[in-house]
């Protein structure tokens, strides 16, 4: 276990490990946010107090993704399953919208988008198990396509796009949409690339609730009829968010969270560069004694593999209870796989420390050592 007195290390893959930091300071300030008496979850979203976290929340957000000026940020609720519906809701004008199957992720948007518009596959890795990326000069976008949808991080099969599709250089002509639920402020974003990027909050910047949309302005103002008006995304940027009572705690807590990764340092890098660094150190940690051992197995292409959420199997599957029980044993919580792919998943996202990773590698190679 642990030694006395520091928690767990939670490798769960959403709602997610949180920094301490920020855990810390929430109790501390959960009975009586700044002296006002109240705490943020018995505020009124339209009062001063709130408003004041709002701002500083998207303030910070802004900063420390270098979100551009014509770029709406868009606190919402539903979650990555509901953005499913609400981007071709808005964006698709009930036409044509091309989707680059990944994964699992990328599956379920692409199933949800055929309720409300013509959802086209242009290019999938569904033939190889969903572990190596369709070569983008092989997608075929389609002229007419009202945006092309990718999921850049695939948490379940655990492969990441390294660096974003030029859809231009590929002689597209649609905005690109990306859900990046699971590596957002993992790694800086190349806006010129994005037409709009959604994701939830509870992977890697706070508790589940919190979604955070952020829409080029020329994408708003566009949504179909039967869009309901609280997910149309100019009445939400219109109102600031605020059209409807926003989750507020989750706002807060992502707020807090913003405000840490801005104070994160890594030699002369600041925020989400110096997060990035730390987050290839935990990846090439725990990728490199995978693959340096025979008892242990990752099956994607290393040139896709997420930095975030790292799937492996035992050679023996008949040893995964064991091995979950010698896990939790040393203090390492929430690693069996997802039911769908089975095996192991660490999900080491922004908050889980190289420390932590470390503690899972020895684990895992004690628990070769006794069972080779």
């Amino acid at each position: 276990m642990p030694a006395p007195g520091t928690r767990p290390y939670n490798f769960s893959a959403g709602p997610a490990t949180m920094p301490e930091a920020v855990l810390r300071r929430a109790a501390a300030e959960m009975l009586d946010w700044h002296g006002s008496g109240m705490s943020v979850m018995e505020m009124s979203h339209r009062g001063k107090e709130f408003g004041v976290i709002l701002a500083q929340a998207e303030s910070d957000l802004r900063a420390l993704l270098a979100v551009p000026d014509h770029f709406h940020v868009l606190f919402m609720q539903g979650g990555g399953l509901g953005e499913n519906a609400i981007v071709p809701l808005n964006l698709s004008r009930g036409l044509q919208a091309d989707f680059v199957i990944t994964g699992s992720w990328s599956i379920k948007s692409h199933k949800e988008a055929q309720r409300y518009c013509d959802a086209r596959v242009v290019a999938s890795n569904a033939a190889d198990g969903h572990t190596a990326l369709p070569d983008a000069a092989s997608w075929q976008l389609n002229a007419d396509a009202s945006y092309v949808h990718v999921c850049t991080n695939e948490t379940i099969n655990g492969i990441e796009f390294q660096q974003l599709p030029d859809l231009a250089a590929l002689g597209g002509k649609a905005p690109l949409v990306i859900d990046f639920s699971s590596h957002v402020a993992s790694r800086p974003v190349d806006w010129r690339r994005v037409g709009l990027a959604f994701g939830g909050a509870q992977k890697n910047l706070g508790p589940a609730g919190l979604t955070i949309v952020i829409a080029r302005d020329d994408l708003l103002g566009h949504a179909l009829q039967i869009c309901p008006s609280a997910f149309n995304y100019k009445t939400v940027a219109d109102n600031q968010s605020m059209y409807n009572t926003p989750p507020t705690w989750g706002i807060y807590m992502a707020g807090l969270t913003f405000q840490w990764l801005r104070e994160q340092t890594e030699g002369a890098l600041t925020g989400v560069e110096a997060m990035e660094q730390r987050n290839l150190a935990k990846a090439k940690l725990l990728y490199d004694f995978i693959d340096g051992s025979s008892f242990y197995l990752n099956k994607v292409d290393p040139n896709c593999r997420s930095r975030m959420n790292v799937p492996f199997f035992l050679a023996d599957e008949s040893r995964n209870e064991a091995f979950l029980a010698s896990a939790r044993k040393s203090g390492l919580l929430q690693l069996k796989g997802h039911k769908s792919v089975g095996g192991m998943r660490a999900s080491i996202y922004n908050a889980m420390p190289l420390s932590g990773v470390q503690a899972l590698v020895d684990c895992m190679r004690e628990f070769e050592q006794s069972h080779a």
